[in-house]
């Protein structure tokens, strides 16, 4: 993933609470077999009204996306992420989130701004008062700006760390690849090994335990 470590870009407002994961994106469209190209199916049932956010003239280039309560909310489907992304979404703010959805986001690089519902609804005011107005999501200091409108936000420690590093968890896994293979050249041939060589043939625990 590339680092996030500050984002700066338009945002449009979609002021619905409790959208969920089908919502975000149809299952039909969960049949591909990639973890991109889903940006037709953001919203697709939604989009089908010529007057939604999202088929607004305006709304194109658009970054972050300021929602309502329990955004994300329903199945595990990491489909609804991928969306998002590859619309083109680097930050939704909400007031809450589905927390499966949560943790879909932080791995997938789109980030989950929560923050009070006064505070969403000030930024969605001023976005929608003055569409082409930037706001900014700055990870390391952990807060959005927009003009004079200035929030804090939580967010987990680690998973803030990978974001900002552009790492995932297999990346996380790969730093520390010589520990790995140091400590599998100590490990006895009978055990489980991730090193290619032949099947130990099993012939009873104790006999292999000889070996």
């Amino acid at each position: 993933m590339q680092p996030l470590i500050q984002h700066t870009g338009r945002g449009i407002t979609l002021r619905r609470s409790d959208i969920d994961t089908d919502q975000i994106i149809p299952a039909e469209y969960c049949k591909r077999l990639t973890k991109t190209g889903y940006a037709d199916a953001l919203f697709a049932e939604w989009c089908a009204d010529p007057d939604f956010v999202l088929n607004r003239p305006s709304s194109a280039g658009a970054e972050i996306l300021i929602a309502a309560h329990n955004f994300g909310t329903g199945s595990s489907r990491e489909h609804a992420v991928w969306a998002l992304r590859d619309w083109g979404f680097v930050a939704v703010v909400a007031s809450s989130f589905g927390d499966i959805f949560r943790r879909n986001a932080l791995k997938n690089g789109l980030i989950p701004v929560e923050l009070p519902a006064p505070a969403v609804a000030a930024l969605a005011d001023r976005v929608d008062a003055e569409p082409d107005t930037d706001l900014t999501v700055d990870l390391v200091g952990q807060e959005i700006h927009c003009t004079a409108l200035r929030y804090g936000f939580a967010i987990d420690h680690r998973a803030r760390r990978l974001l900002v590093g552009g790492l995932d968890e297999i990346a996380m896994t790969l730093i520390k690849d010589s520990r790995i293979s140091a400590y599998e050249r100590t490990r006895l041939d009978w055990l489980p090994s991730i090193r290619a060589t032949e099947p130990l043939a099993y012939t009873g625990v104790a006999e292999a335990r000889q070996r």
